[in-house]
């Protein structure tokens, strides 16, 4: 199977390829249009800043490509924002695969903390991601931004208020969590990923 990481100027790619070449796979890494388009699953992950990240996308025409690929995609993290159609972090216009704004977390008590980081449970699934007993499991996140619950939610997270921690709409899939560094559970969410079918 081949499997290609969009090569952008966010963080946490290293950590992706490591989690894949644990389950056998040794992925490809790269911002080469035809390389993306062949291969078999891409995935999009970041850690990032959105308007900077999206500046540099546009730049290199991955924009375009990513909203054109027809395998299945996965983006995390900053990658599900990405996706997103508008981020409140640098008022940016996104990819707009998920007809969705990404807003910030505002604290509504003293111990709400932003960024909202560690462990926390996936609630009420409904994609190929989650196939297998994984309502209720633990996931690992970090992140200041959210998308809000919507028609294409997958997945839920309550922290401060319920958000999307997943989203799912055709060949494309999102996490809010890090299934790279979410253990067990996120190794799991991985291989259901990657025996998604390819519908070109």
């Amino acid at each position: 199977m081949d499997v290609a990481i969009v090569k952008y100027n966010a963080g946490n790619i290293c950590s992706v390829d490591y989690a894949l070449r644990r389950l056998g796979i040794t992925p490809v890494i790269t911002d080469v249009p035809e390389q993306l388009k062949a291969a078999d699953k891409v995935i999009f992950p970041g850690v990032g800043e959105a308007q900077n990240t999206m500046e540099f996308l546009k730049r290199k025409g991955l924009d375009r490509l990513i909203k054109e690929l027809d395998q299945p995609v996965l983006g995390i993290c900053l990658g599900m924002q990405l996706m997103c159609s508008y981020s409140e972090e640098g008022d940016v216009d996104c990819l707009g695969i998920f007809d969705v704004p990404v807003k910030r977390f505002l604290p509504q008590r003293h111990e709400d903390k932003v960024p909202h980081m560690g462990w926390n449970t996936i609630t009420n699934l409904s994609s190929p991601l989650f196939s297998g007993d994984l309502e209720n499991q633990y996931t690992y996140f970090v992140h200041s931004y959210y998308v809000p619950v919507n028609a294409c939610t997958s997945a839920t997270t309550h922290y401060i208020h319920p958000f999307s921690a997943a989203l799912h709409r055709d060949n494309f899939y999102a996490t809010q969590f890090h299934p790279e560094k979410s253990g067990a559970v996120g190794e799991h969410i991985l291989e259901n990923f990657l025996k998604i079918g390819c519908a070109r």
